[in-house]
């Protein structure tokens, strides 16, 4: 029996039954901002499509990176102290899921209000100044695992154009969403 409930369901969901009249999918995101990993600069790109009423999913892919310091030198006078740089790059990519509250908030067409979660892997890489031969780790405990949960809304300024701002746990974006 719970086989048939749950095949039920999965078929309404898929079915494009319970589509709302406003489309939310076949929307290419584009958006800059500031990620929360050293107060990095961002750049972030997804693409959502319709899974049903009000819910999209969005593959995405972004890139963060920064440049910070470490004090370092040896007893022996070989390295001096001083401090050294490097520069870590974060690319997580993985899928956004996004859930739109304008039926429940009775927003207007132009406007667009959600919340989302998104989860996926982060991909890290740290490149050290010349001369740098101290404790290479920057984040011990550092796991591929990305996630993220997101509040937001769009403003359309156009049928096929709209802005957006992304307020998130991880990444932060403001950006254009161009729908198709």
């Amino acid at each position: 029996m719970k086989k048939i409930i749950l095949s039920l369901i999965l078929v309404t969901l898929f079915s494009g039954a319970y589509r709302s009249q406003e489309k939310y999918g076949k929307t290419l995101n584009i958006g800059a901002g500031i990620g929360y990993y050293g107060y990095a600069p961002a750049i972030t790109l997804n693409y959502e499509f319709d899974v049903f009423k009000n819910f999209t999913l969005a593959p995405f892919v972004s890139v963060l990176t920064y440049k910070s310091y470490r004090y370092w030198g040896d007893d022996n006078k070989h390295y001096p102290y001083r401090d050294y740089y490097y520069r870590e790059t974060i690319v997580p990519i993985g899928v956004k899921g996004t859930y739109y509250f304008d039926d429940l908030l009775d927003a207007s067409d132009r406007w667009d209000f959600y919340a989302a979660a998104s989860l996926g892997v982060a991909f890290r890489t740290t490149t050290w100044e010349d001369g740098y031969y101290g404790d290479r780790v920057v984040r011990q405990y550092a796991t591929p695992l990305y996630g993220d949960l997101h509040i937001g809304t769009e403003c359309h300024l156009t049928q096929k154009v709209g802005l957006f701002l992304d307020l998130s746990t991880g990444l932060s974006t403001l950006g254009l969403g161009f729908h198709f």
